[in-house]
């Protein structure tokens, strides 16, 4: 019960629901956490940082600091694992949307495949043509808040803040529907020529991304090198965008023929990839298609052993873009007790940092 007071005898003690409030005994901290600290540039006086210095030090910063850390050390032991029997490795997805490829990250994705640093991708219609279309005419630095009407009557179009002028596009149908007439013909001698229905030829979505890198012959492009490097790149939704509309317009000049693609080869080439793994890894830039398509192959053998997400992607809408990694867990797309890490960032930002201090931290090193 609180004190009474008089006129003349003020209050002195505080009241006690307070105190027991504010003052609340904390229970012991358990052995095994970490202390908070950030990077202490003092300790690097008179030379420069690294940046696998940098991202270890953010071990213990928190927030998503941390997490960037946690995606390094995970990658790493994915690429440490060998099989004790085999000496086989980790079979490791890498998954990234169209808009990435677009920025300069490209860059940073094909220097992953260029090395063969990954098994297998898994990207969008997008994340095909503008990796070629780069290769065809630049895209350019914008501003988020360029007038939308104003690049329409000039005939430029805004991702973010890039523009890519429309003459990209008229550039690359230029470049691509000769060669999916050569495709067609090809599959339509096969009908002629095979001498089984299961002989013919039967273009699927990474067949023909593979195609395509193979007549790019561009060493800056990440379909190049996957074709030189037997890199299957998987695209589920090949139509959903600028190939889609170059598919469309080929389909009336080809008439009666169609150049057909079947995704249901690339589905049991995808999971096969996954069920052969001795263990499974996955990198997942974004959400949506891609993010989903690596996760339920890893399904098919009762989940990934370790998984990156970085994305921006909120997870009170039920979207499994937003989904964290305990989720997957849920559905057998990552193996409980696997280890995995979301990162919250936009991943242009952190993913040159989880590479300089994974893959191109081994790769300086002669590492594999």
């Amino acid at each position: 019960m609180a004190p009474t007071t008089t006129k003349d005898q003020p209050n002195t003690q505080a009241p006690t629901l307070s105190t027991d409030a504010v003052l609340k005994p904390s229970a012991p901290v358990p052995a095994d956490v970490h202390e908070v600290s950030g990077i202490e540039f003092n300790d690097y006086a008179g030379r420069d940082v690294t940046v696998a210095e940098l991202v270890s030090d953010m071990t213990t910063t928190g927030f998503q600091a941390s997490a960037v850390a946690d995606a390094v050390r995970i990658i790493n032991d994915m690429r440490r694992f060998r099989d004790p029997a085999t000496g086989a490795k980790t079979t490791l997805f890498l998954g990234y949307t169209s808009n990435l490829v677009s920025s300069g990250l490209r860059a940073t994705l094909r220097y992953l495949v260029q090395h063969a640093h990954v098994s297998a991708v898994v990207t969008t219609a997008g994340g095909v043509e503008e990796d070629l279309i780069k290769c065809l005419a630049p895209t350019y630095l914008s501003s988020f808040g360029a007038d939308g009407a104003d690049l329409r009557r000039r005939g430029m179009n805004r991702i973010g803040n890039l523009v890519v002028p429309n003459s990209n596009y008229c550039a690359f149908e230029d470049w691509v529907v000769p060669i999916l007439d050569a495709m067609l013909a090809e599959q339509e001698a096969s009908k002629r020529t095979a001498p089984r229905d299961e002989d013919r030829l039967v273009w699927t979505p990474s067949a023909v991304v593979a195609r395509l890198g193979a007549e790019i012959a561009d060493e800056s492009s990440i379909l190049y090198w996957a074709q030189r490097n037997s890199i299957p790149i998987f695209c589920p939704a090949l139509t959903d965008g600028s190939l889609g509309d170059m598919l469309y317009f080929h389909s009336f000049r080809s008439a009666p023929a169609v150049l057909d693609i079947s995704i249901t080869r690339d589905i049991r080439k995808l999971n096969d990839i996954a069920i052969n793994a001795r263990r499974a890894g996955m990198i997942i830039l974004g959400g949506g298609l891609v993010k989903h398509h690596i996760a339920n192959a890893c399904l098919m053998r009762n989940g990934a052993e370790s998984a990156v997400y970085v994305n921006t992607a909120q997870e009170f809408d039920g979207s499994d873009a937003g989904a964290r990694p305990d989720e997957a867990v849920s559905w057998g797309k990552i193996k409980v007790g696997g280890d995995s890490v979301k990162v919250y960032a936009e991943a242009t930002v952190v993913f040159p940092l989880i590479v300089a201090a994974t893959f191109a931290k081994a790769g300086q090193k002669g590492g594999d």
